[in-house]
């Protein structure tokens, strides 16, 4: 998978005013820039901080370095066009995106109630971005300067980029594509497209006209001539497929009796003067210009089953190496995807993340305190991607399977600049990791092997045998990073793959002795195989191997820590007695967990296509696929996350009736046997403790003679 390096383009003219100590918010800025316009204007609706954990100044400092002069229109007034006129029109191309977050994730809870604070916005302020913010930003775009070509991307619109079911509204949403009016979408990490296109606009190409980039998704009226159409329901047909006879097979045991081969069964020999005929093989097709056609928008918002086919379609082709185009009929309009982008290497994710980076927000929040930023300040992401391929999870979908690793020297360097650059630094570094903490420089063992395979996971339902789980190159870069010079502490606030690293004691060793500060959050995400395996996560085998692991380091290093797991309620395929078995275990190693997520549906991950269809993806879909159960009902998500949260006495009412209702009275009671008490307490407050070491006091009970009359 060749691909033109992104730091080899020529820069453009604009180069010469090199780079701006922070991207410019302001025609006053611009002023002192020196600058009377702005190439590319970049909107968010994150505030904008100059770090490369946030999109929007990655993007900005990427083009900055290409030779662009980038302003940044952060968090506008949407409710007209004044604030899209701020920094005057753009000579290429608005680029907008909802922020590091999707925009109804990060306004709604799981509940669909409105969140009261937003980690990226000063002072956490609520309601400062729309709902489905990259359409309402896109529209304002096209007021302010209707000529000026829209490029949207990043997360909200990444996995928006086909029909997709909208959790808030209940329903299956057209591509964003389609309700922005946008001329072209960039999906996943992409520097690579981002980077081309910006030079081709620059040159003087239309960009409708460039539509040849992968990692881009754009409308066509019809199909261009010279490619060969694969239906999706051929390529994925659905139902059983039973394996057929080959009666050409010779194997002892294989074949027929009737088509063994001996003495009687000789091929007969052809008659005098008769020619065979040759069968001429039909050549093997060019996959870059194969599409597979999805079926119709209207389709799939009409029939789940549908839904659920593409999107396991979709999931399939997802691999750089062999992945074919896409392409979704809306009305009279094809939405075309190219194949996925092609991954970084290492010297391009260097240079990605060794920009000039001012590493604070911009001036004009003054002493506003932003979590986002609090949170990440002290930390270095040293690697993007996942190849977990978690159903509930988006990450895979964007940032794709294969793992982009920095060098170790740039991921130090930065260690060092948080040093001597970030203000508030005590010699703590938060965190080394990514979107999982140890898959750093993990690959498989065969370039060939990656580029053929179409698995969704490489450690589901195991670890596949062609991944080289060797994680040396980790362990030696914790080291190295803790021997800098006023570095006092590395932790890893990543979340640990446990199942990839019991495969290195070494690394668990080197983890738990020097790189935990008394917990370490791990994400088993439920006890059941039931439901592990619609989650495609690993079996509490796994887990327990760790949590031995975990304890015998922590032991010989001679210090008490412990291991915090991350659970999910009401996922698709969950029920109440999966949940109740959840609290029983939970019970069973004294666990009593305050923060628990209820699973939220969020556009293109496999999870979603079950809740919305009822149907389970990973395998092929028909309408007479096994059903999976789906807690939707308010009062049922509610009682999930209850079993999971089985110490707090708010929710003890809903148990009784729920444990009563199963014929699981027997658990109600005062004695250690029962998960929930018979006496509610005078006051509510939850009990809260980790691992059977109390943080608060119990409150006194009172006398509930009635309740336990009917619970005993």
């Amino acid at each position: 998978m060749l691909a033109k390096p992104i730091h080899s383009y020529r820069p453009y003219w604009a180069k010469r005013f090199g780079a701006a100590p922070i991207l410019p918010m302001s025609r006053a800025e611009m002023d002192e820039l020196g600058w009377d316009s702005c190439d590319i204007i970049l909107i968010s609706g994150d505030a904008y901080i100059d770090h490369p954990s946030f999109g929007i100044a990655l993007v900005g400092r990427l083009l900055e370095a290409q030779g662009f002069r980038v302003g940044i229109i952060a968090q506008p007034d949407w409710q007209n066009a004044n604030a899209f006129k701020s920094l005057g029109k753009p000579n290429l191309y608005f680029g907008v995106t909802a922020g590091n977050m999707d925009s109804m994730v990060n306004r709604y809870t799981a509940d669909r109630k409105i969140r009261s604070d937003d980690a990226y916005t000063p002072d956490a302020a609520p309601n400062k971005r729309p709902d489905r913010a990259v359409l309402v930003y896109s529209q304002r775009c096209r007021e302010a300067y209707s000529d000026v070509p829209l490029v949207i991307g990043s997360i909200e619109a990444s996995l928006r980029r086909i029909a997709h079911y909208d959790y808030w509204s209940d329903k299956v949403r057209r591509s964003v594509l389609i309700d922005s009016k946008a001329d072209i979408l960039l999906y996943g990490n992409a520097e690579r497209a981002l980077i081309e296109l910006s030079h081709r606009i620059a040159k003087g190409e239309k960009i409708t006209d460039i539509q040849d980039i992968r990692g881009t998704a754009f409308l066509r009226k019809k199909v261009p001539e010279g490619w060969s159409e694969i239906e999706s329901t051929k390529l994925d047909r659905p139902g059983t497929v039973e394996k057929h006879v080959d009666p050409y097979e010779m194997k002892m045991g294989k074949a027929d009796a009737s088509c063994a081969t001996d003495e009687n069964n000789a091929k007969p020999a052809l008659p005098e003067g008769t020619k065979a005929i040759e069968i001429v093989r039909k050549p093997k097709a060019d996959r870059t210009k194969q599409f597979v056609r999805l079926p119709d928008y209207e389709a799939v918002a009409q029939d789940p089953v549908l839904y659920a086919h593409a999107s396991r379609v979709l999931h399939l082709e997802a691999n750089p190496g062999n992945a074919r185009a896409l392409v979704q009929k809306h009305g009279d309009r094809e939405v075309w995807l190219n194949p996925p982008p092609i991954p970084l290497t290492t010297k391009e994710m260097d240079y990605v993340y060794d920009m000039p980076y001012a590493r604070k927000p911009h001036p004009a929040y003054g002493d506003a305190k932003i979590p986002a930023w609090e949170m990440i300040r002290f930390s270095v992401n040293i690697m993007r991607g996942c190849f977990g391929g978690c159903t509930f999870c988006s990450i895979t979908e964007h940032e794709g399977r294969i793992i982009q690793s920095r060098s170790e020297a740039s991921i130090l360097k930065e260690v060092e600049e948080i040093r001597d650059k970030v203000e508030g630094f005590t010699g703590v570094i938060s965190d080394l990791g990514g979107p999982t903490a140890n898959m750093y420089r993990i690959a498989c063992k065969s370039e060939t092997i990656e580029k053929n395979c179409r698995k969704l996971s490489c450690v589901y339902p195991g670890v596949c045998e062609n991944l080289n789980t060797d994680h040396t190159a980790l362990i030696q870069l914790y080291r190295k990073a803790r021997a800098i010079k006023g570095v006092k502490k590395i932790l890893i606030g990543s979340g640990v793959r446990y199942d990839l690293a019991v495969k290195s004691p070494e690394y668990v060793k080197e983890l738990v002795q020097h790189h935990v500060g008394g917990y370490l959050k791990i994400a088993p995400e439920h006890s059941e195989e039931n439901v592990l395996s619609k989650m495609m996560k690993p079996g509490m085998d796994a887990y327990d191997e760790f949590k031995a692991m975990f304890e015998k380091f922590s032991a010989e290093a001679g210090k008490k820590q412990y291991l915090i797991p991350y659970f999910i309620a009401a996922h698709p395929g969950t029920t109440e007695l999966d949940m109740l078995n959840l609290a029983l275990w939970l019970k069973k190693y004294d666990f009593k967990l305050d923060q628990v997520q209820t699973f939220t549906p969020t556009p293109m991950a496999m999870a979603t296509a079950m809740y919305h269809s009822g149907k389970n993806p990973l395998r092929k879909v028909t309408a007479d696929s096994d059903d999976v159960p789906i807690p939707k009902a308010g009062n049922v998500r509610k009682l999930h996350k209850a079993f999971i949260r089985y110490h707090d006495p708010n929710n003890w009412p809903m148990l009784r009736e729920a444990l009563t209702k199963m014929g699981r009275a027997d658990l109600i009671g005062n004695g250690k046997q029962h998960l929930i008490p018979a006496w509610q307490p005078l006051s509510n407050k939850p009990i809260t403790t980790v691992r059977g070491e109390k943080l608060e006091r119990t409150v006194r009970p009172r006398r509930v003679s009635e309740v336990k009359r009917k619970y005993s």
